[in-house]
């Protein structure tokens, strides 16, 4: 299966590509932030040459749907909407939660049933966090989309907690239990979510794919990052 799959979610910009004949995918992953706009068609098109792909010979594009950084999040929503629709081929949305979670059991390689809560950063002294369970290859979200302070996380000890809101908050988010401080949703964790999406009938047409916000707000007030700053005072 010939995919794309392109993330601008966080602080890095993650694209892979995976073809039919390739035993592993071809992968970018840089830092990203404010510049990833004007980075991310040039490295799509390294990419797709190196594997000497049209976008027309792509089963479909996958994109960080969200939650994640609203800028990043419109980015390679546009991204991935233009290059489809141009191709004509459809787009998946992807839950940069559920990549997470993902991206995590592949760096611990687990393969048996396992409970990950995923914690990203969602600056403005809060986190975005979900929880999925894994079990017989296939993932399952067992708590929706939260927007929380990250001492409110209430994750039973059993559960993997994954993600890079550690980063920031630490010491803010519960002691029990394992962490996979590294995981991200990265575009390689996508293309391995990919298949299973894709049969379930996710993928949608180029003008129908949407970014999905949890927050309707995108920065904080003067008073209130005042606030913050002398709460955090001793």
């Amino acid at each position: 299966m010939n995919l794309l799959a392109i993330d601008t979610s966080t602080e890095r910009l993650s694209i892979a590509l995976t073809t039919c004949d390739a035993s592993t995918p071809l992968v970018h992953d840089d830092a990203g932030g404010a510049s990833s706009s004007s980075q991310l068609i040039p490295a799509i098109q390294r990419l797709m040459a190196q594997a000497g792909l049209r976008y027309d010979q792509l089963e479909a594009i996958a994109f960080g749907a969200g939650p994640g950084a609203f800028t990043g999040l419109r980015t390679a929503c546009a991204v991935a909407q233009g290059l489809a629709f141009g191709a004509s081929i459809p787009v998946l949305p992807v839950d940069t939660l559920l990549a997470v979670a993902e991206d995590a059991r592949h760096q611990l390689s687990h393969h048996g049933p396992l409970t990950v809560t995923s914690v990203l950063d969602a600056r403005m002294d809060e986190i975005y966090t979900a929880c999925y369970v894994y079990k017989s290859t296939q993932w399952r979200q067992i708590k929706g989309y939260s927007l929380i302070k990250p001492e409110e996380l209430d994750s039973d000890e059993h559960h993997l907690l994954a993600g890079n809101a550690f980063t920031t908050y630490a010491d803010r988010l519960p002691r029990s239990g394992a962490r996979q401080l590294w995981a991200q949703p990265t575009a390689a964790a996508m293309l391995r979510l990919a298949p299973e999406l894709l049969t379930a009938g996710q993928a949608v047409a180029a003008a129908q794919a949407l970014p999905h916000y949890i927050r309707d707000k995108v920065a904080q007030t003067t008073l209130e990052r005042q606030a913050l700053k002398d709460a955090s005072r001793p």
